[in-house]
């Protein structure tokens, strides 16, 4: 039962950010296109009441995310957010009053099946409360490099597949980077109250690394087609997120034969999001994209059209 409170909020926050990153897809297809790093790309989305009423929904997701990793482990509440995909997809359907086809009911269901089955499996377990600076030190100094890395990359390339993938990727880790800061944030906020918490140098990380984040997810969803930036960005947040939680908040996951639900679990993910990813290439091909949009979340986003 101690797990309940982190799930539900992370959910909640999964919601928020399907929404979000419907709403904010379908505003970003309205902008002039831009073939390299345009800080006034949000300048114009400032312009489209969608793409504001999708930033109010991540709002509104931040809260949820915030509470969840305030209550549970790392490990445990970012994999949840992989349900954006699947959501994303509901909500655009709705949207667009299109019936959602079997085969892509049966990737949603893939999907959900395979998250209860990796974390029943891997059971996470730990919520350290405080981090020291140096041992966030080589985890930020990473984290920084294969942004700048992947990004650079992805920016050098045309429009397409490689550089949907590495932008989507460089949102992955920023995501990543953003919760695990916000985690120890949280726990800063609730032990030393409001003023620790806006002195505290994590607050103002998170928010950087956040930002970035929104910048990079924006011109991943114009840099290429969602089956190159989908499967990267929400299997990437998960998995780094994860990888933060054991290595920064010494967070525990069940070993030995446990593995083999965790990686079948992994395994039907993978599958499913690469379904709903390529579903949503193809009615982006078919001008559907235009009418309902999707996009990723931890943050960031993780959605389809």
């Amino acid at each position: 039962m101690g797990f309940v409170l982190p799930v539900l909020f992370a959910l909640f926050a999964a919601l928020s950010n399907a929404l979000a990153t419907v709403l904010q897809r379908r505003a970003a297809l309205t902008v002039p296109q831009s073939s390299g790093f345009r800080p006034g790309l949000v300048l114009d989305l400032l312009r489209r009441p969608l793409w504001l009423a999708g930033i109010l929904a991540v709002i509104l997701a931040g809260a949820g995310q915030a509470a969840a990793l305030a209550t549970g482990p790392l490990a445990l509440v970012q994999p949840l957010f992989v349900l954006e995909l699947p959501l994303a997809l509901l909500i655009a359907t709705l949207l667009t009053r299109r019936r959602l086809p079997s085969p892509l009911w049966i990737a949603v269901v893939a999907v959900v099946a395979g998250l209860g089955l990796a974390l029943a499996g891997a059971a996470p377990a730990g919520n350290r409360t405080h981090v020291a600076l140096d041992r966030w030190l080589p985890v930020l100094l990473a984290c920084a490099v294969a942004v700048a890395g992947l990004a650079a990359a992805g920016l050098r390339r045309p429009p397409g597949r490689a550089r949907a993938g590495c932008l989507g990727a460089a949102t992955a880790v920023c995501y990543a980077l953003t919760a695990g800061l916000m985690k120890s944030s949280m726990h800063i906020l609730t032990e030393g109250g409001i003023g620790a918490f806006l002195t505290a140098w994590q607050t103002y990380a998170f928010g950087a690394t956040g930002i970035c984040a929104l910048l990079l997810l924006e011109h991943a969803m114009q840099g290429g087609p969602l089956i190159a930036s989908q499967p990267a960005l929400t299997l990437g947040d998960a998995g780094i997120s994860v990888a933060l939680g054991v290595l920064v908040y010494e967070e525990h996951l069940r070993s030995g034969w446990w593995l083999l639900p965790q990686l079948s679990g992994i395994a039907l993910i993978a599958v499913g999001i690469l379904a709903l990813a390529r579903s949503g290439e193809d009615e982006e091909g078919a001008g559907v994209d235009e009418a309902a949009g999707a996009g990723s979340g931890e943050g960031p986003g993780d959605g389809t059209v």
